[in-house]
């Protein structure tokens, strides 16, 4: 415990003797800071929502999403995607602002929800917005082209089903009017009957898959690759962190000033 005391007091003679390097040394070091803080540019975040559209018309048993929620993840982190997204903005894949975008692309995957969390840089917050909006509506562009065709077979069959509907309603009437006028040719009452029983079946089964399909085909199964809320953009930039900034300079300052203390001392002796 001696030995400790005085080697904390032997310490403080050093600090005290070389008070001026250490002052010196912190006064560089937040003299830097300083300069660091005021001189660096200000960047704001833009955080996006992005929900993965589906087409609910797929096969039993697949994934109804566009495009499964891994490979969303994947195509966002690519280059090629990020450099898309650039150029639709209007910058060079080369240009500090795409630099900046690509460094600070973050995203947060949350699968359950079936949402991905992004987050962009820009240079000011009008600019995070675009860049935000601009990684959806390349993402949505990609989509569109993904299912056009399940989409577009799903409406077909859907047509399908509606004129096998009509014509079957068509031919329960001439049976329903065939069997109260008794028959006429090879149509007897008790044939009409069998088939219009039968027809009411097929009409009924009809009705339930075209029910279905109109129902998988409705907003709440099949909608586009979109925002599930709006873009949101910090209320003051997050880049630099002023009290952050600060807070290492000054650690960083003291600590730099101790050495130098103990280095010039060192060197008397």
């Amino acid at each position: 415990m001696e030995q400790d005391e005085i080697y904390l007091i032997d310490m403080w003679r050093i600090f005290v003797r070389e008070w001026r390097w250490f002052v010196a040394v912190l006064l560089v070091v937040l003299a830097a800071t300083f300069a660091y803080a005021h001189m660096a540019r200000p960047k704001w975040e833009a955080t996006a929502s992005i929900q993965v559209g589906q087409v609910g018309a797929a096969l039993p048993g697949t994934d109804p999403k566009v495009e499964s929620f891994q490979r969303v993840i994947q195509r966002l982190q690519t280059l090629d995607f990020q450099n898309d997204v650039m150029k639709s903005a209007g910058f060079s894949p080369k240009s500090p602002e795409a630099q900046l975008y690509r460094k600070s692309f973050k995203l947060e995957p949350e699968p359950y929800a079936n949402l991905i969390k992004l987050s962009v840089r820009a240079l000011s917050p009008e600019q995070a917005s675009q860049f935000a909006m601009a990684t959806l509506t390349q993402l949505q562009a990609i989509h569109q082209g993904i299912e056009a065709l399940p989409l577009k077979l799903a409406k077909e069959r859907l047509d399908e089903i509606q004129t096998e509907l009509q014509g079957a309603i068509a031919d329960r009437d001439r049976l329903l009017h065939a069997a109260g006028q008794g028959g006429k040719d090879e149509t007897t009452p008790a044939v009409a009957g069998i088939l219009l029983a039968g027809k009411n079946e097929d009409i009924h089964s009809l009705q339930i898959a075209r029910n279905e399909l109109i129902n998988r085909l409705s907003p709440n199964y099949t909608f586009e690759t979109s925002l599930a809320w709006p873009i949101r953009v910090s209320d003051w930039p997050v880049s630099p962190n002023l009290v952050l900034t600060w807070g290492i300079g000054i650690f960083f300052g003291l600590f730099m000033g101790a050495l130098a203390a103990i280095g010039r001392n060192v060197a008397r002796r």
